[in-house]
């Protein structure tokens, strides 16, 4: 049975489990659109319409971990896309103390808010958010293959348990629901985030070498330079350096 860290708790957090849902991020849209505040996160046990990014579905059989977290207020407009950062973060943080371990190099975070191992996905978050009565939230669905994971995907993947990690669904979610409180701690809705570049950079999967950039619109190959102070992808290549916004590597 998940339940909430000690951080979260004292933070005043709330969590809503449930054995079957839809979908744990359009459970929280919707109560955040009816106009429910402060915290929630909402554990699913099997999810029937999971999503990913760009609607590709998320395959959510039991035994993984399927949470979302409704955030309301969390920053500025210009700063809510940070977020994607901030949570990675904090889902890696999670990841390696349930796990009981203090580093692992393994575990490198995918521009914009994936990670993988070994070059194979592991886990993937969905920021989405909106606005009610004039008051802006954020809703963020965490999706990580912790006991199976999906062949035949465009992107490889793999699972944390055939990675070699010990650890179950509900120890990583505890760990997860500490963690994001403190990482949005560290954030300070945006007023901290050369913190969380720093410590993304750290930990980023392909920093320096060749990648293939999946922008709006085009494809194309490039080297991973950085990301810049708003956490937009920075890249060389022949034509010089570029910038990109919304995309996947």
């Amino acid at each position: 049975m998940p339940g909430l860290g000690p951080r979260a708790v004292s933070s005043g957090a709330r969590l809503e489990h449930v054995a079957e849902t839809g979908s744990t991020s359009a459970d929280l849209l919707g109560v955040a659109r009816d106009g429910e505040k402060g915290t929630i996160w909402r554990v699913a046990d099997v999810q029937t319409v999971g999503r990913g990014r760009r609607a590709r579905n998320w395959v959510s059989p039991a035994g993984n971990l399927y949470a979302s977290v409704l955030i309301s207020d969390p920053a500025a407009p210009a700063h809510v896309a940070e977020l994607s950062f901030v949570l990675a973060l904090a889902l890696r943080d999670a990841v390696l103390k349930a796990a009981g371990l203090a580093v692992d190099p393994d575990l490198p975070l995918q521009w914009p808010n994936g990670f993988v191992h070994d070059g194979h996905k592991t886990a993937g978050l969905l920021l989405e958010g909106g606005s009610t009565g004039g008051s802006a939230f954020a809703v963020a669905g965490f999706g990580v293959n912790i006991v199976s994971h999906p062949d035949g995907t465009s992107h490889p993947a793999t699972d944390l348990t055939a990675a070699g990690y010990r650890l179950d669904r509900d120890s990583l979610f505890f760990a997860l629901s500490d963690c994001v409180g403190a990482r949005l701690h560290e954030w300070q809705r945006g007023t901290n985030f050369h913190l969380v570049r720093r410590d993304w950079l750290a930990c980023a999967h392909g920093l320096g070498k060749p990648i293939r950039v999946n922008a709006l619109n085009e494809t194309f190959d490039a080297i991973f330079d950085t990301i810049d102070d708003t956490g937009r992808l920075v890249v060389s290549t022949p034509g010089g350096n570029r910038t990109v916004s919304a995309g996947e590597v």
